[in-house]
């Protein structure tokens, strides 16, 4: 039996991924992160019968009180990473899908993370469409030197870009850096229309009513083109089985591994 805590667990994410949790047979959630709700009772708030799962506003206090194996971590960066942190220094794994966080905090943390033997599994997007979208670009990037990325969300996002475009950017980079034909430097008119270079790679960030999470990959060659994207409903329910996956593989290496791909037969 797996036992799991959530940082985030009242969230839009997070109370769908602590129901899913908490309906696996082989997984046990414990207590869960939520600073409006500290002392409550989160089985009460997510309707979930015959069980006590304590809330804490700390991951401090949470860890004098009770033991678990794997952290996921789903609030926001500015908390998420010392999160992270404190709980790797415990030797918990964690699975990580708060957006935000930089590569040089992914250094900081797969360090501590090999320090203290345990294990980190980070993904932009624990959507299967959106991991297949990433192994799909990874492929084109091989055969492709030319493309971009857009980011899609809503008008209320206050990170740009999503932790999963960022994620993209990075690894499709570490294929085969993206070409640019004319240096941004050299545009003419207003620069910031060509986007921002993350990893060598240009991205645009789009946030407005009517969207909740989309990735666009778009790969261009002389007379022809590819695209490819994907696009997250209103529920948080794809994310369930991705991060249940997370879970279940994390034991399964050790130090720091992004992209749930990269635990999956793909």
């Amino acid at each position: 039996m797996i036992k799991v805590f959530v940082a985030g667990a009242t969230g839009w994410a997070g109370s769908a991924i602590s129901k899913g949790i908490s309906n696996h047979n082989g997984m046990q959630l414990v207590g869960g992160l939520s600073r409006s709700n500290k002392g409550k009772n989160l089985a009460d708030i997510l309707q979930i019968e015959n069980a006590t799962i304590p809330l804490f506003d700390t991951i401090d206090n949470a860890l004098e009180e009770i033991d678990f194996d794997v952290l996921v971590e789903f609030t926001k960066p500015d908390i998420a990473k010392k999160n992270i942190i404190t709980a790797l220094e415990k030797g918990k794994n964690v699975i990580i899908g708060t957006s935000g966080l930089s590569n040089e905090d992914y250094t900081e943390i797969e360090s501590i993370a090999n320090k203290n033997n345990a294990s980190v599994l980070a993904a932009g997007n624990f959507a299967i469409t959106a991991v297949l979208l990433f192994k799909f670009a990874a492929i084109a990037a091989k055969y492709i030197p030319n493309y971009e990325l857009i980011d899609y969300a809503s008008q209320n996002k206050v990170d740009a870009p999503s932790g999963s475009v960022a994620e993209l950017a990075h690894r499709l980079s570490a294929v085969q850096k993206s070409t640019i034909e004319v240096p941004i430097e050299d545009t003419i008119g207003v620069k910031e229309t060509r986007g921002a270079t993350i990893d060598d790679v240009q991205v645009h960030s789009v946030r407005l009513p009517g969207h909740v999470l989309g990735i666009e990959a778009i790969f261009g060659m002389q007379d022809e083109k590819l695209i490819l994207r994907h696009d997250a409903g209103n529920g948080a329910e794809p994310y369930v089985n991705g991060v249940i996956l997370a879970i279940e593989k994390v034991n399964s290496f050790k130090g720091l591994k992004r992209g749930l791909d990269t635990v999956m037969d793909l």
